[in-house]
């Protein structure tokens, strides 16, 4: 009896501190999405230019319609993502994309918009959100947040792995990274956000882009490998020309 009552305490015990862990990563993400504009998000027709191209979003709640306009030649390519799916349109017409492509193209189009509004979508359905504890980057503290996808509904690289980093203080996310597949494994990325404005009511920054400076990194080290500058910086992410309607 003793040993079944202890184990029943035990089984107990894990199960209050997941569904207590759980509880606080939620309450994280609701602040920190909060804090950067969500509200505001949710009904915003925003625009901005980034690498050349230009993104367009509209949300209404649940719904959206996500717009990429890039010139080719002669050519204005409007690609759109929206709860329908996914169109291709060139000088005003529409185009047929190979069923083999439209997954490839909604995701190029999805990304940037993603990123544009971190951590926005981080309460989406298909989102599995863990604690994994409190750190320090650059002697400030942050909740460091693992996310990882369902493959029903976390579209066609499901498999990425990401982490954030949410300031304890003002719950806004200043650092990223994610792993993701490459024809020869996995590669790496770490983000580091800068030049934050507010743009009616929503947050947006900058990131400037990092890869490992070593082969065999584990995504979990990417922060301490960054404040040991062995990282390298192999790109910007600069949003311009941002509008919020």
């Amino acid at each position: 009896m003793r040993n079944t009552a202890c184990a029943s305490l035990v089984l107990l015990l894990v199960f209050n501190c997941s569904k207590s862990s759980q509880q606080d990563v939620q309450t994280i993400v609701n602040k920190s999405i909060e804090i950067s504009g969500g509200n505001q998000i949710d009904t915003a027709t925003m625009a901005f230019t980034f690498r050349n191209k230009i993104y367009k979003a509209k949300r209404q709640k649940n719904r959206f319609r996500l717009e990429r306009i890039s010139v080719k030649g002669k050519d204005t390519i409007l690609d759109v993502l929206d709860n329908k799916g996914f169109q291709r349109i060139v000088n005003k017409e529409n185009v047929s994309v190979p069923d083999s492509m439209v997954p490839r193209y909604s995701a190029s189009v999805n990304s940037v918009h993603y990123f544009s509004v971190l951590p926005y979508h981080l309460n989406d359905r298909a989102v599995n959100k863990e604690l994994l504890g409190e750190y320090s980057i650059k002697g400030k503290p942050y909740f460091k947040i693992k996310v990882t996808f369902n493959q029903d509904g976390g579209g066609e690289d499901f498999d990425d792995v990401f982490l954030y980093w949410v300031n304890t203080e003002t719950y806004k996310v200043n650092y990223l990274a994610y792993s993701y597949r490459e024809s020869d494994g996995l590669g790496l990325r770490f983000r580091e956000a800068h030049n934050e404005r507010y743009i009616k009511g929503i947050r947006f920054v900058d990131y400037f882009n990092y890869e490992p400076l070593l082969e065999d990194v584990k995504l979990n080290d990417l922060d301490e490998l960054f404040q040991k500058e062995q990282l390298k910086k192999i790109s910007e992410i600069n949003l311009q020309q941002i509008t919020v309607n």
